[in-house]
């Protein structure tokens, strides 16, 4: 299941990770769906990325300041 997303004129993976999921390390998640994007740094604007639904967990075992 997944998304889709327009972008906008200088996005990159990590930028549309951190608005999606409030964590750019995610954007590894969004470049696995869209592949043939891989090698793109900065994208133009109007293209349609994939971006997964990622399943969050119920329960952590980090402390509440680290969640």
């Amino acid at each position: 299941m997944y998304y889709q997303y327009r972008t906008l004129e200088s996005d990159t993976f990590d930028s549309i990770a951190l608005d999606f999921y409030n964590d750019e390390f995610k954007a590894t998640d969004i470049i696995k769906l869209n592949p043939h994007f891989a090698d793109v740094i900065l994208f133009e604007a109007n293209i349609i990325l994939k971006i997964p639904v990622l399943d969050t967990p119920t329960s952590s075992t980090l402390p509440p300041w680290k969640r």
